[in-house]
C-alpha cells in the first residue's frame, strides 16, 4: 500500500511521495555480491525475481545486475567487482530487504526445504532467509505490517 495525499492506495508500482514541486519514488535498493551466478540463482529460486537488464563495465571491473519481481517496480541491483577477493564484511547494521508473499506457509516451506531460513519469529508471523553472501531479507505474510 502506498499514501497519497495521506490516503491510502493499492499499488503494484513503487509509491510517489510529493514534497513541493518534486516527486520522489523508490528506484532499487543495491548490494555486493561475491559470486554473482550464485546470487542469481538463489534470488530467482527463493524469490522468483528475475535479471530486467545488466550492465557489464568495458574493462571487466564491475558487473550491475537488476532483479525484478513482476508486482513491482522497485529492483534489486547485485553488483559484481572482479577484483573484489574476500567475503564482504556486513557488520552490524541490521539493513534488510523485505517482500510480502502470499502464501506465507508455501514460502517458509520453501525456504525451510533450502535451508536458507536463517531466523523464525513465529510470534510476530515473520522469517529471515540468508542469502549466499549473508544478507537477510524478510517474508511478511501479504496484508501484515
Amino acid at each position: 500500500m502506498c499514501y497519497y495525499k495521506k490516503r491510502r492506495i493499492p499499488t503494484k508500482t513503487s509509491c510517489i511521495y510529493e514534497g513541493g514541486s518534486m516527486k520522489f519514488s523508490f528506484a532499487h535498493n543495491n548490494i555486493n555480491v561475491k559470486d554473482l551466478d550464485k546470487s542469481l540463482a538463489f534470488y530467482k529460486e527463493a524469490l522468483l525475481l528475475e535479471a530486467s537488464r545488466r550492465l557489464e563495465d568495458p574493462s571487466g571491473a564491475f558487473t550491475l545486475v537488476y532483479l525484478k519481481s513482476p508486482y513491482t517496480a522497485h529492483e534489486l541491483e547485485l553488483t559484481w567487482l572482479r577484483d573484489w577477493d574476500r567475503p564482504y564484511n556486513l557488520g552490524d547494521n541490521e539493513f534488510h530487504l523485505a517482500f510480502y508473499v502470499d502464501d506465507y506457509e508455501a514460502a517458509l516451506k520453501k525456504h525451510k526445504e533450502m535451508g536458507v531460513v536463517a531466523y523464525e519469529n513465529a510470534d510476530m508471523g515473520i522469517y529471515f532467509i540468508a542469502d549466499p553472501d549473508g544478507y537477510w531479507t524478510e517474508i511478511i505474510p501479504a496484508g501484515k505490517y
